[in-house]
């Protein structure tokens, strides 16, 4: 496997080796990236075949940091397909609702305990605002490791139920998903067990929603790929793979990348707009509920890819998220409302051309509006 350089904290620059797994900066506190040699990746990539194999999570395993394959903990991730519009003109949908969990998070999952069971750990603990916990509670059911998942109430009922199915201990949070964020820390720091989370080895699984993207459009580029946004580890993560699909020589170029919040929860959209820092939302509420996320884990690298690629960054009210589901569903695709949050903000922003929307969740996970 490919065996990664070292962590970089995006906020400080401070780089640590990769022996020992960190979570975030130990000096600040920043979240952290992870570095490959890319020289040595190109050097996996027999490109007259690597091109020509099928679609799915595993097949851009050389950019993946899992150094041992008999420990991978997989449900035959990815290959979700992209499916064009039948009522926009040149938009496609990623649509990420058909996975395991009925969520794009298999793929992080699929890293995090992968990397996990490499490391013999017994228990794990997750905060999340529901698909994440699903996800992570059927991954540590396949692997034999205890899931601890902490929620907010505010979290729809199906996905509570979707993560005790799984055997998972939950804990229900009086709060914010930065509470049940809280409560993990908690708990890493009193029994030492590992975090599942919006942390650098889950954004190195969602790496592979951008490596699918271009991948199905034969090689080529869109003009904009779409992407929800909460704690902004899958639009960060797209745009890791993109660049590192043009270190390596696959691509010339990147496309336009989106960012879309919802209008009761945008950081990310106010730092953007305003050249700030972002700045936690105290009080967060939105119809899209699998993104409210006050305090963006990784704001910071959104900020970078929203800079690099020349992108935007767009809040959509509840109304223009309901709305946006039911275009959807009337071309009998069902997404939740977070993601429908994406074509909720391409058609705000009046998007032309190749746009990608990045469907993340089954409508299934959250039903009812």
């Amino acid at each position: 496997m490919t065996v990664p350089k070292q962590y970089r904290c995006v906020v400080c620059k401070r780089t640590f080796s990769y022996d020992s797994v960190i979570f975030s900066c130990p000096k600040c506190g920043g979240s952290l990236d992870i570095e490959y040699d890319y020289k040595v990746v190109k050097k996996k990539i027999i490109k007259s075949n690597f091109v020509h194999e099928p679609v799915n999570h595993w097949k851009y395993w050389m950019f993946y940091p899992t150094e041992d394959l008999s420990n991978i903990v997989s449900f035959k991730e990815g290959g979700t397909p992209l499916i064009d519009s039948v009522k926009t003109k040149g938009y496609m949908f990623k649509h990420e609702g058909i996975s395991l969990s009925g969520a794009f998070k298999d793929r992080g999952t699929t890293i995090e305990i992968s990397k996990a069971r490499e490391l013999g750990v017994k228990d794990v603990a997750c905060a999340t605002t529901g698909n994440m916990g699903g996800s992570v509670s059927a991954y540590c059911a396949r692997a034999g490791i205890n899931a601890h998942i902490f929620i907010p109430k505010f979290a729809p009922a199906n996905k509570l139920a979707q993560i005790r199915a799984h055997g998972a201990k939950v804990k229900v949070i009086n709060g914010t998903y930065e509470d049940a964020v809280t409560k993990t820390l908690e708990m890493r720091e009193k029994y030492g067990c590992y975090l599942s989370g919006d942390y650098p080895h889950r954004g190195e699984g969602e790496k592979s929603v951008g490596f699918e993207i271009v991948d199905q459009l034969n090689w080529m580029l869109p003009d904009y790929i779409v992407t929800p946004v909460g704690n902004a580890t899958l639009f960060s993560g797209v745009y890791k793979s993109l660049e590192e699909l043009k270190k390596v020589g696959l691509i010339k170029k990147l496309p336009r990348l989106v960012a879309v919040q919802g209008k009761g929860c945008s950081p990310l959209v106010t730092a953007f707009d305003n050249h700030s820092e972002i700045k936690e939302v105290k009080k967060p509420k939105t119809v899209a509920s699998a993104i409210c996320c006050g305090r963006p884990v990784d704001g910071e690298k959104a900020l970078k890819a929203l800079r690099n690629t020349k992108g935007f960054a767009v809040s959509v009210t509840d109304k223009e998220i309901v709305g946006a589901r039911k275009l959807l569903a009337s071309e009998g695709i069902f997404a939740e409302p977070s993601g429908a949050v994406s074509y909720a903000g391409a058609l705000k922003l009046g998007l032309k051309g190749e746009v990608v929307c990045v469907l993340t969740g089954h409508g299934l996970k959250d039903p009812v509006l």
